[in-house]
């Protein structure tokens, strides 16, 4: 698991929640989960997809690697099962669920088909989404104000952040089927913002973590620049690849 998630459950949620809670409705209807259904949410974070599935009327059961995450799961959602656990070593028995979702989860992963082969393994079909890089507006200004200010953002490579990419991974399992899911997010001022990129948390977080003083600074005015200098309440657009497959 990356040392980027290593944050308590609020730091996340405050940085990507109020993006990951709508993804998870788009997500959600795109791999067609329904009341009933017995679905595995694979790398749960702390628990915006679960919710989505719960609301559905679905049976909930959850893994994820950050003992952060978990703990604040089961805050959440005390009568789900949910369990410290790596995509790629999933504790629970083959063709347990109907579906395992991985959402904003493979890019992360040690080893992304091996966590695809254990969802196929515990589940009748499989769907996983990614934000994509230039078509999150957070990330591409990150990308550019990185450039402006002559400071590398690259922490560690980026995989799975494209179509391409996606439905390469899950290919092998069989018939791919894929959609864009877009949704919009808030916030008060550019100074909220920047208060939940110096959380910590994922690669912008630890990007903006690694600068000096006199970089912080630059980056902090480049990045207000980037989002066109809002003087109140703005939005920012971001996209998901997502792809799922029924294994044959």
């Amino acid at each position: 698991m990356s040392s980027q998630f290593r944050v308590d459950g609020d730091a996340y949620d405050d940085f990507m929640g109020r993006y990951s809670t709508l993804l998870a409705r788009r997500f959600a209807d795109f791999a067609g989960i329904g009341a009933g259904m017995r679905v595995l949410d694979v790398g749960a974070g702390t628990g915006a997809l679960t919710g989505e599935l719960v609301s559905r009327g679905a049976s909930a059961a959850a893994a994820d690697p950050s003992p952060e995450f978990v703990a604040a799961f089961r805050k959440r959602f005390p009568d789900v099962e949910v369990h410290e656990a790596p995509a790629e070593e999933l504790p629970f028995g083959s063709g347990t669920f109907d579906v395992a979702l991985a959402q904003l989860v493979v890019a992360f992963v040690s080893d992304a088909p091996a966590a695809v082969a254990e969802m196929a393994r515990v589940a009748r079909r499989v769907a996983v989404c990614m934000w994509g890089v230039a078509e999150v507006d957070m990330f591409a200004a990150i990308d550019r104000t990185a450039v402006a200010i002559g400071a590398s953002n690259l922490s560690e490579p980026r995989r799975y952040r494209t179509p391409q990419e996606i439905h390469d991974l899950l290919a092998p399992l069989g018939e791919i089927e894929s959609a864009e899911l877009d949704v919009t997010a808030g916030y008060r001022d550019f100074d909220e913002f920047w208060q939940t990129l110096q959380r910590g948390v994922g690669p912008a977080g630890h990007w903006i973590a690694s600068l000096d003083v006199e970089a912080h600074e630059r980056a902090h005015d480049e990045l207000f620049r980037q989002l066109g200098s809002p003087g109140g309440s703005f939005e920012l657009n971001a996209r998901a690849f997502a792809a799922a497959v029924t294994p044959a």
